[in-house]
């Protein structure tokens, strides 16, 4: 009898031990979400130093932080250290050109992370190099994990502090997920501090909602505001549940082979660290990039999905742009660009967003789009060559935003011979 109790006894814990692990494990995974309302401590919140009410968060002025956006062990030379700085109107600084109130030509852009240009330093963005073939400041309102809603909000609450005779809107295709998100994590887990107002279609005109967030210490208790957050984050339903980890978590943890090499490549990492020496001829840190793109790849799936059902608010949104553009006179041009994700899964399928450009073409006649993926096409057909070698998120290359302002600098000269 005692053997068998024991055998129960080894058997029970050694499950307990597996789920415990399998948890651990699936907390890590990008692709997985394993708790609906992830603890927001107060010095988690004070980090959160971008904070905006109005518009969830957003770039402050005066302000310059150096990022390491690439990985290196204890002791070793730092792989990708830059520096990020904002002038008094909180646009990224243009070092090519100073602001010049009786400047000929003034340009500005809007946007997401590659309209910022992160993983880059601030004379290595397309804004410097436009600024430069230009001859004028460029402003830089981008804003890290916007999309083209809250991008839209921020030019209309800057361009009467700033007004120019150029706006480029540029944007990533994740944009169209999220305009439909009002609380990141649902779409991004772990993204849990990122609330954001949005726009929903009511009878084919736009309506604003707004952030549900008035201050930053409502933060910490966004479990009451469930409700909310839930009907009108359209990705609670369609990508957190199905994606949502349940008990027994070791199920959910070996149902993808994936999830293993992804744990096991950083286990790697840490060992590295911990031990501060390398293993040779393994680069733990490029191979767990490479798993993350894998795991990346349903959400691309469900984002060229979305461009299907959700086109309408979409190309609602960039009628707001056209419209805005109109009434303040500005020379309105939407761009388009792609994160390496996107650019390996279009390079199969397509791109993601479909006819868009051209129906756009089709119906504006005073809008320029730019399909940047069109311009950017490399010889050898290695689009990994043109994003940053290491780093956090694949955004463009100094010498990848060399060659965008090239294409902008054309858009721009072009106008200015039609007029």
């Amino acid at each position: 009898m005692l053997p068998f109790v024991a055998i129960a006894i080894a058997l029970a814990g050694g499950i307990v031990v597996l789920e415990v692990t399998s948890y651990r494990a699936l907390e890590r995974l990008p692709s997985v979400a394993t708790e609906e309302f992830p603890e927001i401590d107060r010095e988690l919140l004070g980090k959160f130093s971008s904070f905006d009410p109005e518009l969830g968060w957003v770039p402050q002025p005066n302000r310059e932080k150096q990022k390491d956006t690439g990985d290196h062990l204890p002791g070793e030379e730092v792989r990708s250290v830059v520096t990020y700085s904002t002038d008094e109107y909180a646009s990224r600084v243009c070092p090519a050109k100073d602001r010049d109130e009786n400047a000929d030509l003034t340009v500005s852009t809007y946007g997401d992370s590659y309209c910022f240009c992160r993983e880059v330093d601030n004379d290595e963005t397309f804004q410097h190099y436009l600024a430069a073939e230009l001859d004028t400041h460029i402003a830089n309102y981008g804003g890290g994990n916007y999309g083209l809603d809250q991008a839209l909000m921020r030019l209309k609450r800057k361009y009467p502090e700033d007004p120019t005779d150029h706006v480029f809107m540029v944007v990533t295709a994740s944009s169209i997920a999220r305009i439909l998100s009002v609380w990141k994590h649902y779409q991004e887990f772990g993204n849990i501090l990122a609330v954001k107002p949005r726009y929903v279609l009511e009878d084919g005109d736009i309506e604003r909602v707004e952030n549900p967030v008035d201050e930053k210490a409502d933060l910490l208790d966004l479990e009451s505001k469930a409700d909310f957050l839930r009907a009108y984050d359209f990705h609670y339903d369609h990508w957190f549940e199905p994606h949502f980890a349940t008990r027994p978590y070791t199920t959910d943890f070996l149902e993808k082979g994936e999830h293993l090499r992804y744990a096991g490549y950083t286990a790697g990492k840490e060992l590295e660290r911990r031990f501060g020496r390398s293993v040779p001829g393994i680069d733990f840190d490029q191979a767990q990039t490479r798993s993350a793109l894998r795991l990346e790849r349903p959400r691309v799936r469900y984002h060229d999905r979305l461009f299907e059902t959700h086109e309408p608010l979409f190309d609602a949104l960039i009628e707001e742009f056209v419209d805005y553009a109109d009434d303040q006179e500005f020379e309105p041009v939407f761009v388009m660009v792609q994160q390496l994700r996107y650019a390996k899964y279009e390079a199969e399928h397509g791109p993601i967003y479909g006819s868009l450009m051209e129906r756009l073409d089709d119906r504006y006649d005073d809008l320029t789009t730019i399909d940047m993926a069109t311009h950017l096409s490399p010889d050898d057909g290695d689009v990994e060559s043109l994003y940053v070698e290491r780093g956090e998120g694949g955004h463009y290359s100094p010498e990848t935003n060399a060659e965008i302002a090239d294409v902008l600098a054309e858009v721009v000269e072009q106008r200015a011979v039609v007029e």
